[in-house]
Order: structure tokens, then C-alpha cells, then sequence
């Protein structure tokens, strides 16, 4: 069977997250219903990432195997025309050699997460961004968040319910910066614990407001202890925006990511 790699991206808010659950919508459940009205039979679509619900992607990555070899166009255009109305766009299909996995052969995943630092409540950006009322101080969150650069045990940002084997995981970006009242935490890594990135931001959220010093991060991050971290933020202002793959570019992150 021919296997396609798409690159993706869809608004998670309309969805219970990634992965296929029985009576709910999920953006791998509506991918599938898509496929296989083009396969002629049910098959599996994976993807690089299981996000949340709630959470959005603008370069998520999952493959999917056919029945016959089509061009890369038909095969965009086709699943797109079968996704809607869901808010669910194949922006790129590649046709790949049939060992080629979408998340296991990923070397490294790249989140967003954007804030709009303001007391009025969100118009546009209604969930696609956590509004924080109260003045935040992205250099202090920066400086903070550089504690998380490298290995470690991230059980204090590890949420309970997280199934990976180990909490240890090497962070190799991280960033805070800030244009006008939008603050955009961005973070890279081979993979993440479950909901670690959420509860990243949370913390150094503490620390932009004042609740906490800089070198906070750093303390609870040591501590290894999940009752240490700061309140974990929500899903609306997370989007999975690349994944890697050696011999593969990057999935593609449309311009407009610092527009969403």
C-alpha cells in the first residue's frame, strides 16, 4: 500500500484532542471517517502527536496508507474535500517509503503557546489564547524558563494521569518574548511529557506577575515534585507548529503562525 505523510493543521477547540475515543470528535477519528471514504474501507491515520482537547496544530504530522498510488495533489485535495466543515486542513501530502512513521521516527517537536497580557476579554483570539489580566513580565519569564534548557526529570511539570515510561526529558529551546500585548512562549524538545508544556507555562506565568522569583523554575524543577508547580495553564493558547524527521524537512509552519 502506497503511505502518504500529511501535514496538517486544525483549530482543536471544536475537538476532544487528537486520538480516536468512542463517541466523541476527535481530529484522528474525523481523519479516518475522511481516508476511508477515499480508501473504500476503514484504516488508521497516525499522527506525530496525541494533543489535547482544545489544543490547536499548525504543522502537526501523520501518515496514512491507501489501497492505490495516487498524486500527492488528488490525495490533498480529496481528504480535504471530505474534512468539512471540520475546522481540519492538509496543507502538504508527501508520498513516503512504507517504513516511514509519523511518530516514531519524529526527532523533535516544537509548541507555541501564546498569551494576550490584558483586562479585556478576548474577541478574535477567543480560544486560541489564555488572556491574563494582570501586567506579566516576559524577560522574567524568559530568564526563569532557561532553568529548563537540557535533561531532566520533569515529574514537577508531569501530569498525573501521564502514561510515559520515564519523566526525564531533554528541552532543547525555550523562549519568551513579547510584541505589544502578546507574549509567546515557544519550546522544543525530541518529545513532551503529558501536558508538560501547559504546565511550563503555568509556572513562569507566577513568575511574570511577581508571585514568584526568577529562580523559582529552577528550585521546583530539582524538587521533582508534581505539588510544586504553579496552576497549569489552559489548553485554548497551544499549538503543536512542527515536527521533525531526519532526511525529511520540517513540517511546514505557514507564515501566518504569529497571526493566529
Amino acid at each position: 500500500m502506497p503511505r502518504y505523510k500529511l501535514t496538517l493543521e486544525y483549530d482543536g477547540s471544536s475537538f476532544a484532542g487528537w486520538q480516536r475515543q468512542g463517541g466523541q470528535s476527535t481530529v484522528q477519528g474525523v481523519l479516518e471517517a475522511a481516508a476511508a471514504r477515499i480508501r473504500g474501507e476503514p484504516g488508521d491515520v497516525i499522527g506525530a502527536g496525541r494533543t489535547d482537547a482544545g489544543v490547536h496544530a499548525l504543522g502537526q504530522v501523520a501518515h496514512v496508507d491507501l489501497i492505490r498510488s495516487l498524486s500527492v495533489d488528488k490525495v490533498r485535495d480529496a481528504l480535504n474535500a471530505n474534512l468539512r466543515p471540520h475546522r481540519i486542513a492538509i496543507l502538504v501530502a508527501e508520498e513516503v517509503d512504507e517504513g516511514f512513521h509519523a511518530r516514531f521516527d519524529a526527532i523533535g517537536r516544537s509548541y507555541l503557546y501564546r498569551i494576550v497580557n490584558r483586562r479585556p476579554d478576548l474577541t478574535f483570539d477567543h480560544g486560541r489564547a489564555w488572556r491574563v489580566g494582570a501586567p506579566l513580565d516576559a524577560g522574567r519569564m524568559h530568564d526563569a524558563a532557561q532553568a529548563l534548557l537540557g535533561r531532566h526529570d520533569f515529574t514537577t511539570f508531569r501530569d498525573s494521569q501521564c502514561q510515559a515510561d520515564s519523566p526525564w526529558r531533554t528541552l532543547d529551546a525555550v523562549s519568551v518574548a513579547s510584541t505589544d500585548d502578546r507574549i509567546d512562549v515557544r519550546c522544543s524538545a525530541r518529545s513532551f511529557l503529558h501536558r508538560q508544556v501547559r504546565s511550563m507555562v503555568g509556572s513562569l506565568v507566577d513568575v511574570g506577575r511577581g508571585r514568584q522569583p526568577v529562580g523559582w523554575i529552577g528550585d521546583i524543577l530539582k524538587a521533582a515534585d508534581r505539588r510544586l508547580c504553579g496552576p497549569v495553564a489552559p489548553p485554548d493558547g497551544l499549538y503543536l507548529t512542527s515536527v521533525r524527521y531526519a532526511g525529511y524537512p520540517a513540517a511546514r509552519v505557514l507564515s501566518s503562525e504569529t497571526d493566529q
